[in-house]
């Protein structure tokens, strides 16, 4: 908490020195699953700005200035970069309000809200570029996999795999990897989902993209479309991913020319980043302390579950969610 507060005092005499003058007060903004911190510094006009503060010895800005400046010349909403103190790991923003997709959508505006963020998102595909962002290649993948059996399964649930669950699961992790490497690569936000697109003019706000990769054209649409944090009726996400597809087709994106293959694609892809997910929010609670995604727990497996049931060569991993769905319900344990 005291180096938090001597954080606060310097980014408040560093504003100062940027903009003498100007009256300002600092308030939370908001916080991540890092330890990046978010304040917003309101002035007396009204005028208002977004200091990001990154701590050196736990997170590096610079993945995320190099993303703004390509996502920013995709034509994106992404927050401007008015001034940087590097060393010191603070950077000065615009401020893209703080009303997100997740806590506006409506049954209403849902469509409107989708069709921004699809057209963002094309935007985001056209611009890509091999060797600007890291590969999102079989290495990361499957290091993301593993998180399902290390924290989620051992960890989080006590399920200790067999030698043949095991060897099973590896099996089934190289068909996913298998498939979600076959697919053309772009690049890929990796989180861009509803509490991450800001609802601002022009729509969406888009923030938190320092992970980006350059990886399989289907994975920001998975986070869109099977959003862990809100559910939508099945049908509907088709219909968002059908059109998607149309427009990608349109504005020369490699997408699949059959919409079937797409949407196995998509699937599978979906598959991977729900594994991962579990993974990482039982980390989260289990290492950092965070227990706030726990509630979210179960759309994900929901998600994953569904998928799996669509395709046999997926049955090992139906097995193990079957064998997690047990162990929650016998020790009364629901998250």
């Amino acid at each position: 908490m005291e180096a938090e507060q001597q954080r606060q005092q310097q980014i408040d005499d560093w504003l100062r020195q940027l903009m003498p003058g100007r009256p300002f007060s600092l308030a939370p903004a908001s916080a991540d699953a890092s330890f990046r911190r978010y304040l917003r510094a309101t002035f007396d006009d009204g005028d208002t700005r977004v200091v990001m503060d990154a701590p050196p010895s736990h997170e590096d800005v610079k993945p995320w200035l190099h993303v703004q400046k390509l996502f920013h010349d995709a034509g994106t909403h992404v927050p401007e970069v008015f001034a940087t103190d590097l060393e010191r790991g603070y950077l000065l923003l615009s401020d893209l309000g703080s009303t997100t997709y997740l806590a506006d959508l409506t049954d209403a505006n849902a469509d409107a809200r989708y069709r921004a963020a699809s057209d963002a998102l094309i935007k985001i595909q056209l611009a890509s570029k091999p060797n600007e962002l890291p590969s999102y290649d079989r290495v990361l993948l499957e290091r993301e996999l593993n998180l399902f059996p290390d924290w989620y399964l051992a960890k989080h649930l006590g399920i200790e795999l067999s030698e043949s669950q095991s060897s099973q699961l590896a099996s089934v992790f190289g068909k996913i990897m298998a498939a979600n490497l076959a697919e053309p690569a772009v690049y890929v936000h990796r989180d861009y989902h509803s509490r991450n697109l800001m609802v601002t003019e022009p729509n969406p706000g888009i923030v938190d993209f320092q992970d980006a990769v350059y990886g399989p054209i289907t994975y920001d649409l998975v986070s869109l479309f099977k959003d862990a944090y809100i559910h939508w009726p099945e049908e509907r996400v088709l219909d968002w991913l059908v059109r998607y597809w149309q427009q990608a087709r349109k504005a020369g994106l490699p997408v699949r020319a059959d919409f079937g293959e797409f949407h196995r694609d998509y699937e599978w892809m979906g598959v991977q980043r729900h594994v991962k997910v579990l993974g990482i929010f039982a980390r989260l609670y289990h290492r950092d302390g965070k227990d706030g995604y726990l509630k979210n727990m179960p759309l994900v497996a929901r998600y994953l579950r569904a998928a799996c049931e669509r395709y046999r060569e997926l049955g090992p991993l139906l097995r193990l969610l079957d064998l997690a769905e047990e162990r929650q319900t016998d020790s009364g344990y629901t998250f």
